[in-house]
This record gives C-alpha cells, sequence and structure tokens, in this order.
C-alpha cells in the first residue's frame, strides 16, 4: 500500500508534471511516470480517478486548457491500468486503487522508453536461450550486441544440432548443414528448390546480420528494426529445432 500522504494535488501536479504546453504533447504512456509520482506522493483524492481528474487543482494547473488536461491523465490512467502499474484496491469501494510494485518500480527508475522498448518483444515469444541472451540487452538499447547475439546464437544452434564441429561457422557452416543434396538439417521430404531456398535463406541471414558485426561496428539504431532482427533470428532457431527432429525421428 502507498505511504501516507505528503502532498496535495496541486503540489503534485506542480512538481511532477511538465509546463502544460509539454504536457498536452505527450502521448498517454509518456505521461505515466509523472502520474504515478503524483499519486504516490498525493493524498488518497489521488487514488480514485473520477476525484483525481475532478479536483479543482487541475484548474490550477491547466488553466483554460485544464479539461485537455484531465482527458489526457484520464487516458495515462487507462494506459497504467492495462499495463498493471495500479490495480483496483479491495479494501475500499469499487474505482478506488493502489499503485503496484510493477508501477513503483518504473516510478523508481524514470525511464518510460526503457519500459516502452522491453514491451516491443516478449520473451515469452522468443527461444528461451535466445531471450535470455538477447532480451536483457534489447532493453538497454544496446541494439548491435543484441543482433550480434541473436544471430550467433543460430550458428551455435545449427553447429550443435548439426553436429558439426569448431572449425565450420559463418556461411560455410550454414552451407553444409544446409546443403540440399545430404545436410544435417536438410529436410529431403521438400521438394528441391525450397531446400536450397532454406540454404540461402540461412546463409544469407548469418552474412548480412551477423558476420559484419564480427569485424566492424554496425548501427542498428532503430528498436523496431532490432526486434524484427530478433524475431528473424527466433525463426531461424525454429526451423532448425524443427528440422533437427525430423532427422531424430528417422524414416
Amino acid at each position: 500500500m502507498l505511504e501516507s500522504a505528503r502532498e496535495d494535488v496541486t503540489m503534485s501536479l506542480q512538481r511532477f508534471f511538465p509546463p502544460v504546453e509539454i504536457c498536452l504533447n505527450l502521448q498517454p504512456e509518456e505521461l505515466a511516470i509523472p502520474l504515478l509520482n503524483c499519486l504516490i506522493n498525493t493524498a488518497d483524492t489521488g487514488l480514485n480517478l473520477g476525484n483525481f481528474v475532478r479536483s479543482e487543482d487541475f484548474d490550477r494547473y491547466g488553466g483554460e486548457k485544464a479539461d485537455e488536461v484531465r482527458r489526457l491523465v484520464t487516458e495515462s490512467w487507462i494506459w497504467l491500468e492495462r499495463e498493471l502499474m495500479i490495480a483496483p484496491n479491495f479494501k475500499l469501494s469499487p474505482g478506488w486503487i493502489y499503485v503496484t510494485k510493477r508501477g513503483q518500480k518504473l516510478a523508481a527508475e524514470d525511464d518510460i522508453q526503457k519500459y516502452i522498448r522491453s514491451s516491443t518483444i516478449s520473451s515469452q515469444s522468443l527461444d528461451p536461450v535466445l531471450a535470455s541472451k538477447v532480451h536483457p540487452l534489447f532493453i538497454r538499447g544496446d541494439y548491435d550486441t543484441a543482433v550480434f547475439q541473436a544471430f550467433k546464437e543460430v550458428e551455435v544452434r545449427v553447429r550443435a544440432r548439426a553436429c558439426l564441429s569448431e572449425e565450420d561457422f559463418g556461411v560455410s557452416l550454414m552451407r553444409k548443414a544446409f546443403d540440399p543434396d545430404g545436410g544435417s538439417l536438410t529436410d529431403l521430404t521438400r521438394v528441391k528448390t525450397e531446400r536450397e531456398a532454406t540454404a540461402h535463406l540461412f546463409a544469407g541471414s548469418i552474412g548480412l546480420f551477423k558476420n559484419p558485426s564480427s569485424h566492424r561496428d554496425v548501427d542498428w539504431d532503430d528498436p523496431g528494426e532490432c526486434a524484427e532482427l530478433i524475431y528473424l533470428a527466433n525463426q531461424l532457431i525454429r526451423i532448425v529445432e524443427k528440422h533437427s527432429a525430423i532427422k531424430n525421428a528417422g524414416p
């Protein structure tokens, strides 16, 4: 539960919210941390959406734009609920909330962009080993290393499942493992053109997304693009595991 109140709403709005002109240009999620801090630091009136936004303190803060601020705060409040940053307080009447441990952690870290980045990819949707290697890097914004580690894991997985040696690596490893006419991970039930395409897919992915990072700085600075590449690596790992299972099942 929250600590006892220390400020009224006006003081918290002035302390945690940016100037009105800046506030109204924010997205609801971008207002999340100021709103969380308001809820943590204001009187109990701040723990109920209706009471909070109807407060006359918004008129003092927002002036003639107070209602626009109220609408934005309402949207931000709903975003906090969706993200489990605030939750219903079962000890009180419906509509009253408390700030969850997740919400208090976000307020303490004071980095909404870090939280938004962490939500771009779900570690639950990735191969567990891949997730353990790339998700922390992605959250920190170390996109170059995250992409490199993702495709390095593809290489490691191919080598292990194809039972090849440490001397086999990079594009040549992919060509050997997925050789259309008898590679260790080749699915011979597919037509040859598809077997060739699979070999091209793996060789091209390693050649384009892993090898350059091994030799020079590669500037993957777009989190969306980085997430797409991580999911590509994840799909390649799925193919590896699927083809490995087919081989192990035998005729």
